[in-house]
């Protein structure tokens, strides 16, 4: 049983990996937000994200590398995301995860770890 934010998004990235999107959904709020700085131009709902989600795996095969605790109710997620064979991996993505009552109510994705963290305003992270 998760006993902190950054066990359920362990969880919950674990079950998407695995194509356990059932679980997923319980961990998204109704009204859950994801989207790239512009609240009102990504994912708007839980059906929105987990037709995101799943594209997105399926697209980059992402590992899930960190989970940071930023707060009561925020996580910074650090994902690697898979590469053409052959060539050098891309850099790390992250997003910074806001969670409410054990479900995500925003997710915000940022190029770098370092932004996530920064914006979530994790302890030590670079400003």
């Amino acid at each position: 049983m998760p006993t902190c934010n950054a066990d359920l998004v362990r969880d919950g990235f674990a079950a998407a990996v695995r194509g356990d999107y059932d679980t997923i959904a319980g961990l998204l709020d109704p009204d859950v937000k994801w989207h790239g700085g512009d609240p009102e131009a990504g994912c708007q709902n839980r059906k929105q994200t987990l037709a995101f989600m799943r594209g997105a795996l399926q697209r980059t095969h992402a590992q899930l590398v960190d989970v940071i605790e930023a707060g009561p109710e925020r996580v910074v997620v650090v994902l690697q995301p898979g590469g053409e064979p052959g060539e050098p991996l891309p850099p790390p993505r992250a997003n910074v995860t806001t969670l409410r009552d054990g479900r995500a109510i925003e997710m915000v994705a940022y190029e770098t770890s370092e932004e996530a963290c920064a914006a979530a305003v994790v302890p030590g992270a670079a400003r």
